[in-house]
C-alpha cells in the first residue's frame, strides 16, 4: 500500500482546516445492503444505518447505480486491480450530539489524491480487504458535516492492523466521506475505533454548542475475508 499516510501525524486534538487537501475519489461500488454481507456490527452507541445514496430528509443525493453498464463498470474497476468485489456493508453507527457517525466497508478501487496542483493515483494492494468509509451527517436532516477529521484504528487482539488518519474524500455515489483502503490478515472479529475531531469552520447558530472536542466511538465487527 502507498505510504502517503505516514507523512501525516496522529490527530489527538482539534485539527487545522483540511481545505488544503482537496481529494477526488473515483469510487465505483454499488449500494448493496449490509444484510447480505459478512459483517455483524456491534456498536457502543446505537443509531440506524444511513443509506449512502438516494433521497434523505432535508437533502437529495444521487441515486444508486442500477444500470447494467454502471454495474459492469464497477466490476471491471475491481477486477482490473485484482480485487475481489464485496457488498457494501455497515460496520457500525453511532450518534455524537446529533452527528451520525457511520463506518462502512466497500470494494476497494483506485482513487486519486489532488493537492491543488497535481493528481496522484492510489491503487489498492492485491491483498486489500476493503475500502473503509466514515460518513458524518446531521442525524435529523442527513446533511453531510464537512471540515472534520477522522483517525481510524483497527485491532485484532493485541495486533494493530490500521492506525492512521483517513483521507477526506468525495464520491458520486457515496458523497463526501473519510476513507482509505484496509488490509486485514484474514477472517475474524475486529475492533474499530474512530477518533472524530470537531469540524473546523464557521458555524451557524444551531451548531454553536456541539462537537467542540474530539470524540471517540468504538465498534466490533466480524469480517469474512473474500476468497
Amino acid at each position: 500500500m502507498l505510504t502517503l499516510n505516514r507523512l501525516r501525524q496522529p490527530v489527538r486534538r482539534a485539527v487545522a482546516p483540511i481545505a488544503a487537501v482537496a481529494v477526488a475519489a473515483l469510487l465505483a461500488a454499488g449500494c448493496t445492503s449490509a444484510a447480505t454481507a459478512g459483517a455483524t456490527p456491534k456498536a457502543s452507541t446505537s443509531a440506524s444505518p444511513m443509506a449512502s445514496c438516494g433521497s434523505m430528509p432535508g437533502m437529495t443525493m444521487p441515486a444508486c447505480p442500477t444500470s447494467s453498464a454502471e454495474a459492469a463498470a464497477a466490476e471491471a474497476a475491481a477486477s482490473a486491480g485484482g480485487v475481489n468485489p464485496i457488498p457494501t456493508q455497515v460496520l457500525g453507527t453511532a450518534d455524537w450530539q446529533g452527528m451520525k457517525i457511520t463506518a462502512e466497508a466497500m470494494t476497494a478501487v483506485p482513487f486519486l489524491i489532488y493537492n491543488g496542483t497535481s493528481m496522484q493515483e492510489v491503487k489498492p494492494p492485491k491483498n486489500v480487504s476493503f475500502h473503509l468509509m466514515v460518513l458524518l451527517n446531521d442525524a435529523q436532516t442527513g446533511v453531510v458535516i464537512p471540515y472534520a477529521s477522522v483517525w481510524a484504528t483497527i485491532t485484532n487482539g493485541s495486533k494493530t492492523d490500521l492506525d492512521e488518519s483517513l483521507w477526506p474524500m468525495i464520491s458520486r455515489y457515496m458523497g463526501p466521506h473519510y476513507g482509505n483502503n484496509v488490509v486485514l490478515p484474514g477472517s475474524g472479529a475486529y475492533h474499530l475505533s474512530l477518533l472524530v475531531s470537531p469540524p473546523v469552520s464557521a458555524r451557524h447558530v444551531e451548531y454553536q454548542d456541539v462537537w467542540m472536542t474530539p470524540h471517540r466511538v468504538n465498534f466490533t465487527f466480524h469480517w469474512k475475508q473474500a476468497s
